[in-house]
């Protein structure tokens, strides 16, 4: 017994240590996980808009060793096929905040996985099944806000539904959260902006900002003090007013008689029903007003009191700019029982929301499946539906009644275990004979480009939507990228009735405002890719529109190297032809409001056939030419005005009624409700930027589409 003693006490010992290892390793590993902090924000503000991109804000702290990290984002429950990554550097003892623009393909509840893994792959951080506060249809308004205070955050007046998929939202920004991307900007409706944080926004996330708003945003500033404007040269230059002196104003009525009116930011006849209720407020109207005088300048004057303006509105570029010249975070307008109103009257929302008790029309189809069905590979041949259920009665004849019967003649009823594999394998090599003829063919890469081009200082800004279709004759990766000021990179946008679900398999690397991505195509098939991006370049078209009598007069200056043909202007609902303009020429033409054709039949006959192409896409079986659309210029610039469609489908009432959902900024109805002209120009055969694919192709195809947006009737050059 003695002698065991001294083994048993050596085995404690081994194992105190064994247990000092695994708590030292449990403590290191503890001590190296507490070392990164890492949280997501998911959205603007946790609210995420349907078909837009929104931006997965990731701020990272590390406080242990340098490592290079990896941001990933995947969608948890919804989209399996593409994932999104951002390579980042994590010294010790830094603080970092990334963007990664992701696009929402549902409108209902989903969720987001977002990880933080280390070069070699180990996961160090993760936010899984990250939701966001709430999602709403595309359409529905989103107010974002920079106010100067948390009590400032403005609160916009309930609509009578209780959808939420149409309450207007209102997402509240840090300055330091801001994007700095221009394309995340895209899914706000509008800003508030107080002129007191506009000093704390650095220089990326002003170039986003102003992008945003010469491409159709609507910026609302409320002056705080001159000196914040003043001190800031963009700010200074963007408001359409040079700013004076705080004086205060007594008689502030204009305000109430504003937002009971029915003059609203666009002009809109409805809001009188909507508003004219509106409860005054006589104790908000006796109390004095601080307001910044100023002198308007191509400002149009929403609301003043005598020879003082209180709100001034003015263009910039395809956006628009609202000036407050008071602060709606201060007293009396803080209590103002009618605020709220204000901001829907300043925010645009629809007024048919105050009238009814609107419901969403559940479902939609992709304006993407418009272009997929004009640009997808013409080498994918479909079999027809009779062919096909010929085929099927031919197969059920043979391996019944046809095989019984010449077994029974044969008299070897034993066989049927011989012949029916025989015909197993012989249709389904005719199978694959028939899908070889239909669908074997060339790798093809076809791309499509629909350009806006925003006037700048410097040149002009492009915003380009490039729809790219690939078509594989076997299964393969294909690597793609894009070098643009700003890019990002998505698949098809398969409509809110497929509930978000994407089929295209896809790595997507972002690297800074540019991405490289892999993407896996199965063999014989057709997939549709769409890259969104921003680019700095000289000015393809200048265009100038003036009124002339009962007509306008039309210059374009053609700055390409090469023809542009199939040349439109749209004003209000008339469409004229243009013809061709020539390489680096200058056109003239007169129109008379006798000439051309109305929009809604120009449209209405060039996309009168996409709910049919659309829906026929989807189908693995039809006619040949089913799901797809010829006339490239004219399909193309038809879909610029998907709101005539939605018009033309005669909504039930009560009903809100968009037969297609289009990304932010491919519909162009608002601009011509704004009173703009749009000239649109064919190029074939060309494209803006460098081509994305990576690779070469057997077959190579690309368009583009120029949309350019001008003030009617300004002197000289745009």
């Amino acid at each position: 017994m003695n002698a065991l003693r001294p083994a048993a006490k050596g085995g404690r010992n081994h194992f105190r240590l064994l247990l000092a290892l695994v708590l030292g390793f449990l403590l290191a590993n503890t001590s190296a996980r507490a070392a990164i902090q890492f949280d997501v924000f998911l959205g603007y503000d946790g609210v995420v808009p349907e078909a837009s991109w929104f931006p997965v804000i990731c701020e990272i702290k590390n406080d242990g060793p340098t490592f290079t990290g990896v941001v990933e984002v995947q969608a948890g429950n919804l989209t399996q096929g593409q994932n999104r990554r951002l390579v980042v550097e994590l010294p010790t003892g830094t603080l970092k905040r990334v963007v990664i623009p992701v696009f929402s393909t549902a409108r209902y509840q989903s969720s987001w996985d977002v990880r933080l893994l280390d070069s070699r792959g180990k996961v160090r951080a993760e936010q899984p099944g990250t939701r966001p506060r709430t999602q709403i249809a595309a359409e529905t308004v989103i107010m974002g806000a920079l106010p100067r205070t948390a009590g400032g955050l403005p609160v916009i007046r309930d609509v009578l539904g209780k959808d939420p998929l149409l309450k207007p939202a209102v997402a509240r920004f840090q300055p330091a959260l801001l994007p700095d991307n221009p394309l995340v900007f895209e899914g706000l409706s509008s800003l508030y902006l107080n002129s007191d944080k506009a000093l704390e926004l650095k220089d990326n996330q002003v170039f986003a900002l102003l992008s945003w708003l010469n491409n159709g945003g609507h910026l609302i500033v409320a002056v705080e003090q001159p000196s914040d404007v003043t001190a800031m040269p963009w700010l200074r230059s963007t408001l359409p007013c040079e700013l004076g002196e705080v004086i205060t104003v007594k008689a502030h009525g204009e305000l109430q008689r504003w937002v009971q009116s029915a003059a609203g930011i666009r002009g809109n006849t409805e809001s009188s029903s909507a508003f004219s209720q509106t409860p005054s407020d006589p104790a908000f109207e006796r109390a004095d007003l601080q307001v910044v005088s100023c002198r308007p300048r191509n400002a149009r004057i929403v609301a003043q009191s005598g020879d003082t303006p209180l709100i001034l509105t003015g263009r910039v570029g395809r956006g628009q700019i609202t000036a407050l010249l008071f602060s709606p975070e201060r007293e009396p307008v803080h209590s103002w029982r009618n605020l709220s109103s204000l901001w829907a009257r300043l925010a645009d929302v629809p007024v048919r929301l105050y009238l009814n008790e609107v419901q969403m029309q559940h479902g939609g189809y992709s304006a993407d499946g418009i272009f997929g069905a004009l640009i997808d590979s013409k080498q994918v041949r479909k079999l027809p539906v009779e062919w096909l259920l010929l085929l099927l009665i031919v197969y059920l004849v043979v391996i019944g009644p046809l095989d019984q019967y010449w077994l029974k003649r044969i008299k070897r009823p034993m066989l049927t275990w011989i012949t029916f594999p025989c015909y197993v394998v012989l249709f389904s090599l005719l199978i694959y004979f028939i899908g070889y003829k239909l669908r074997a063919g060339e790798s093809e890469w076809n791309e499509l480009h629909v350009v806006d081009v925003l006037n700048s200082k410097e040149g002009a800004e492009l915003r380009g939507r490039t729809y790219a279709s690939i078509y594989s004759p076997v299964n393969s990766t294909y690597r793609v990228e894009n070098q643009a000021n700003s890019s990002t990179f998505r698949g098809e946008f398969q409509s809110s009735w497929s509930g978000g679900q994407n089929a295209e398999k896809a790595d997507v690397i972002q690297n800074g405002d540019n991405f490289k991505a892999d993407i896996f195509v199965p063999v014989w098939t057709s997939q549709l890719y769409i890259s969104d991006w921003w680019l700095s370049a000289e000015r393809p078209l200048e265009v100038i529109v003036a009124s002339e009598g009962n007509g306008w007069q039309l210059t374009v200056l053609n700055h390409l190297a090469r023809s542009v043909t199939n040349v439109l202007l749209v004003i209000k609902d008339r469409v004229f032809d243009v013809g061709e303009v020539g390489a680096a020429q200058t056109k003239k033409v007169r129109f008379g409001l006798e000439q051309g054709r109305s929009l809604p039949d120009y449209v209405k006959a060039h996309g009168g056939g996409f709910q049919g192409a659309v829906q026929m896409r989807q189908q693995a079986f039809g006619a040949s030419g089913s799901g797809r659309l010829g006339d490239p210029p004219n399909t193309c610039m038809a879909a610029s005005f998907l709101g005539e469609l939605a018009r033309d489908g005669q909504p039930q009432p009560g009903m809100m009624n968009y037969e297609f959902i289009a990304p932010p900024g491919l519909d162009l109805m608002s601009v011509l409700e704004h009173g703009q002209a749009v000239l649109l120009a064919w190029s074939a055969e060309y494209s803006p930027a460098k081509p994305m694919n990576l690779f070469t192709p057997r077959r190579l195809h690309k368009d583009t589409l120029w949309r350019v947006a001008v003030n009617v009737g300004a002197p000289g050059t745009p």
